[in-house]
């Protein structure tokens, strides 16, 4: 076992004497005596861990920091906290009073040079120190934002990433929610989008489930949003939305929860078609609150719809009210990009809707229903085979497209078998039928 994590019984109490002797020092400080007054701190500082008393020890602890601060005289701060964190058989009780006093001291200081300098003692001697690793964070993420007011966002963001506060056990959920957040704000800054991806991991969404945690949750999903609409997954950011649009303080603002609905729509219908996108439109589509969203409810209903989709028309009449007016925040479809995705997003759906409805269609007659050309139907209609999301065959040589799912050896055989049986059944009941009329007719 480690000599500072030894259990030390007090043998003798000091407390009076620590009480007596605190009060001369501090007059010997303002005397300009420092050292005097140090020397003779240092002597009671020794006595106080001998016997075993952390509470008188601690505040000798902080009383030498204290009057190294109260005169200004940062060599010997420096030198005194590096030296009493070093002594051998400690309290870390004592140790953590006095790291507590310098951090108090970190703001106070209007010197950027000295204020680093502490900052970064008090990193050195807090390092691999689980009892001060709250301390240690505090003043770590001071140094950051100096960096960063410094306009050096790539060491802010590198000094922060050296906590993993996640592994905290002291430190209050809020704070470790915080901090993450702002690590996941200065990699993003930074575009190191991976970091920010892992670092989101993080944070357990049921945090957000709790009290007095909405300004977190909300800031949380907004970076989420940006990091999603960078990699481009537009479901994901239908869905950081939706929970933007249940939070209460949302919810009671009729413009914020109009402004989330509208693009919790928008980027669900850019996103690709798959289950779980079809799931959350199916889902959306109950919200009482889209009937007051007349036209982002239409086109939500469009794409939940086994009809074909003409995208001129659409476009034409959607155009307009889809996009954010003067004095709005900015809408998805204020891009011309994102036109083109959604267009997209209409020829996949009316792949769909065909594929349903037909078993054989010509390729000519397929491309014209998709109001495209030969080549770029056959593309698109090969995009959707790769991804699973319809079956279909070309058969180049006649021109037809068949969406016919083509059955395994075992399917046949057991779709044989299951019609021979209901052949079986069928034959069985006309026999007992047969049978029932030739006994009444010979009785009657």
């Amino acid at each position: 076992m480690a000599e500072e994590d030894r259990m030390v019984k007090m043998e003798v109490d000091y407390c009076d004497t620590v009480a007596k002797v605190i009060p001369e020092c501090e007059t010997l400080a303002s005397e300009n005596k420092l050292n005097e007054a140090i020397d003779k701190l240092l002597v009671l500082e020794k006595q106080t861990r001998a016997a075993g008393d952390a509470i008188s020890s601690s505040k000798v602890l902080v009383c030498i920091v204290s009057l190294c601060y109260k005169v200004q005289d940062w060599t010997l701060l420096k030198e005194h906290v590096t030296t009493l964190c070093k002594k051998r058989g400690h309290f870390k009780l004592a140790v953590t009073k006095m790291v507590q006093r310098c951090c108090e001291m970190v703001p106070e200081i209007q010197d950027k040079e000295r204020k680093m300098e502490l900052i970064e003692i008090l990193r050195t001697v807090t390092e691999g120190k689980i009892y001060v690793e709250n301390e240690r964070a505090r003043v770590t993420r001071t140094l950051a934002s100096i960096y960063e007011k410094d306009d050096e966002r790539e060491k802010a963001a590198k000094v922060l990433q050296e906590l993993q506060v996640e592994t905290f056990g002291t430190m209050e959920k809020k704070e470790k929610v915080e901090f993450i957040l702002e690590q996941m704000r200065l990699c993003f800054e930074t575009k190191d989008y991976i970091r920010t991806q892992i670092i989101s991991k993080k944070i357990s969404t049921k945090y957000f489930e709790g009290e007095d945690t909405e300004e977190l949750k909300l800031r949380y999903y907004r970076q989420m949003i940006d990091l999603n609409l960078h990699h481009k997954e537009y479901l994901a950011v239908s869905k950081n939305y939706f929970e933007i649009y249940k939070t209460p303080s949302v919810k009671d603002v009729e413009q914020k929860w109009k402004e989330a609905l509208q693009r919790v729509v928008l980027y669900l219908i850019l996103s690709e078609y798959n289950n779980e996108q079809s799931d959350m439109l199916a889902r959306i589509k109950t919200d009482t609150n889209l009937s007051k969203l007349p036209y982002y409810q239409n086109v939500l209903t469009c794409f939940d719809t086994a009809e074909l989709l003409n995208w001129s028309i659409l476009k034409k009449v959607y155009s307009q009210h889809l996009k954010s007016k003067p004095g709005e925040p900015d809408s998805p479809l204020d891009k011309e990009e994102n036109w083109d995705v959604l267009q997209m997003r209409v020829v996949e759906h009316n792949i769909r809707v065909l594929a349903k409805y037909y078993t054989r269609i010509s390729m000519q007659h397929f491309a014209d229903l998709l109001h495209l050309d030969l080549k770029e139907a056959e593309k698109r209609l090969c995009e959707q085979v790769v991804k699973g999301t319809v079956t279909a065959k070309i058969d180049r040589l006649d021109g037809v497209i068949c969406f016919t799912k083509r059955k395994d050896t075992e399917q046949i055989l057991n779709a044989w078998s299951g019609n021979l049986n209901s052949v079986m059944d069928l034959i069985g009941n006309v026999n007992h039928l047969i049978t029932k009329e030739r006994m009444v007719h010979q009785v009657s």
